[in-house]
């Protein structure tokens, strides 16, 4: 992808934090080919600080949304803790490829990943991984497909990517792992980030839909 400007897709800042909306397509860890990263631009960031920040948690490079940054060590602790501790409130919207039976539910579906030479990694439900828990709740269908909220209480690698495909029973439209790849890319979007803060307000901020969620007839209203 071309390298995009993130300095116009800052949705939050202060002194401590900083909140991205990051395009879907480009991953936050420098990837071995060093095509763009968010890491690759974290000088373009720094917003007078002669500090640049880190990212505090991953987003996949297919997902877009809501990456909260740190802007200096103290503060980068301290947000880890809470991701740690589970106090981070977090919510993705996803187009599945078909309608859940129900409107809302909770999916509590351990995963563990596993690796073969020939197909490299990727993750599975197992009853002896770690436990993972979703909420969801159907916002809106369209035909054959269903604009859906994720609310995960964990925070498992692919963790709405599996839950979506193995415990709905529909992937995520798009997803190239778990469903199968479209020319529009995956529809998961981390819509809404907010972190707590002992005495000051919390971090937070909400993302737009992107296009492709329009393309796909799933628009903002």
């Amino acid at each position: 992808m071309t390298r995009p400007d993130l300095a116009d897709r800052v949705l939050f800042i202060d002194g401590e934090a900083l909140i991205l909306d990051k395009p879907a397509g480009l991953p936050v860890d420098e990837p071995r080919d060093r095509s763009p990263s968010v890491t690759a631009m974290l000088d373009d960031l720094t917003f007078g600080f002669k500090r640049a920040p880190l990212p505090v948690h991953r987003l996949d490079r297919d997902t877009s949304g809501c990456l909260l940054l740190s802007r200096n060590p103290k503060a980068h602790k301290r947000f880890q803790q809470v991701f740690e501790a589970g106090l981070v409130t977090k919510r993705y919207l996803a187009v599945l490829a078909g309608v859940p039976e129900g409107s809302r539910g909770t999916i509590d579906l351990p995963l563990a990943k596993v690796s073969t030479a020939e197909t490299g990694w990727r993750i599975v439900p197992d009853p002896r991984g770690k436990r993972a828990v979703t909420h969801w709740e159907v916002l809106r269908a369209e035909g054959d497909r269903a604009l859906v909220a994720f609310t995960p209480k964990t925070g498992r690698t692919h963790q709405i990517r599996v839950h979506a495909a193995s415990g709905l029973g529909l992937p995520i439209v798009g997803d190239p792992n778990y469903g199968r790849a479209e020319r529009g890319g995956m529809l998961l979007h981390a819509q809404r980030l907010s972190l707590p803060r002992e005495g000051k307000a919390a971090v937070e901020a909400e993302a737009p839909l992107p296009d492709r969620f329009a393309a796909a007839g799933f628009g903002e209203g």
